[in-house]
C-alpha cells in the first residue's frame, strides 16, 4: 500500500476555538512532505493529533492502517520544536534509553553520526549548547527505522553549517518506504530537499502539491509561490 498516512474530515477544537476544520489528506510512503503555514494555521496542532498527544473531535486519523495511540507509536519518530534532552545526562546514557525504549533504534548509526559532529558520547546534555542539544536529538530521532519521520522546526536556532549537515542528516538516513512530515517556517533552506508540500491557513488546507508541478506550473520556488499565497 502506497498510502502510508489518511487523514478524513478530521476536526479538533479547542473550546470555541477550531484548530483544524474537516482535515482531508493523504502522506504517501517514500516523500519527504513540507507542512508550511504561518503561525495558528493547525500545523503543530495536526503534528501532535498525528503522534497521538492529542484526539481530534471528529474524523479519524490511519498510520498504516492504525489509529494513532500504541501500535502507531512503534512506528512513528518524532523531533519536538522544543528540546527535551536538557537533563544533566551523558549523550551516552540517553542513546541508552533510546536503545531500550525503542525496537528500531540503531545505536550504531546514532554513534557515527555523533562521531561526524565531533559530539563526546560522555558529555551531559546540560553542558552542550543549544544547538549541540538539537544536533543530538535529531540524530537519536533519524536513529529509529520508523515509518514516519515527525520533524517540527528541525533546523532552528541552528548556524548555516550546522543546517546543511541536518538537511544531509534528514535525507540521508531514511528508508525509502518511510516519509519525513517536516514543518518549518525556513522554507528556502529547506525546499531543496522536498518532494511535496502541504500548505496550512486557520486550520484549513490550501494547497498539497509536489514541489516540482509548483515550479512548473507557476514558475516560482516553494518560498515564492508560499509568500504569494500567504503575502507575506
Amino acid at each position: 500500500m502506497n498510502e502510508l498516512v489518511t487523514i478524513t474530515n478530521l476536526t479538533k477544537n479547542y473550546g470555541r476555538f477550531t484548530a483544524l476544520y474537516p482535515l482531508n489528506l493523504t502522506i504517501p510512503r517514500g516523500r519527504i512532505i513540507g507542512l508550511l503555514g504561518p503561525n495558528g494555521s493547525g500545523k503543530t496542532t495536526l503534528i501532535k493529533l498525528l503522534c497521538g498527544l492529542l484526539t481530534p473531535n471528529s474524523g479519524s486519523i490511519l498510520i498504516d492502517g492504525n489509529t494513532p495511540g500504541v501500535e502507531t507509536k512503534k512506528h512513528v519518530s518524532y523531533l519536538p520544536e522544543r528540546s527535551y534532552m536538557t537533563s544533566s545526562r551523558r549523550v551516552s546514557e540517553l542513546m541508552d534509553y533510546f536503545n531500550d525504549f525503542y525496537e528500531d533504534f540503531d545505536p550504531k548509526k546514532a554513534m557515527s553520526m555523533l562521531e561526524a559532529l565531533h559530539i563526546d558520547g560522555n558529555a551531559s546534555m546540560k553542558s552542550l549548547s543549544k544547538g549541540t542539544k538539537e544536533k543530538v536529538q535529531l540524530i537519536f530521532v533519524m536513529s529509529r527505522n520508523a515509518d514516519l519521520y515527525i520533524l517540527d522546526e528541525p533546523i532552528a536556532g541552528v548556524d548555516p553549517a550546522a543546517r546543511d549537515y541536518i538537511l544531509k542528516t534528514i535525507i540521508s538516513n531514511y528508508n525509502e518506504n518511510a516519509s519525513i512530515l517536516l514543518s518549518t517556517h525556513l522554507i528556502s533552506d529547506i525546499e531543496t530537499v522536498l518532494d511535496d508540500v502541504i500548505f496550512l491557513k486557520n486550520g484549513q488546507l490550501m494547497l498539497q502539491s509536489s514541489v516540482e508541478d509548483i515550479r512548473s506550473r507557476y514558475g516560482k520556488s516553494v518560498d515564492g509561490y508560499f509568500r504569494e499565497v500567504f503575502a507575506c
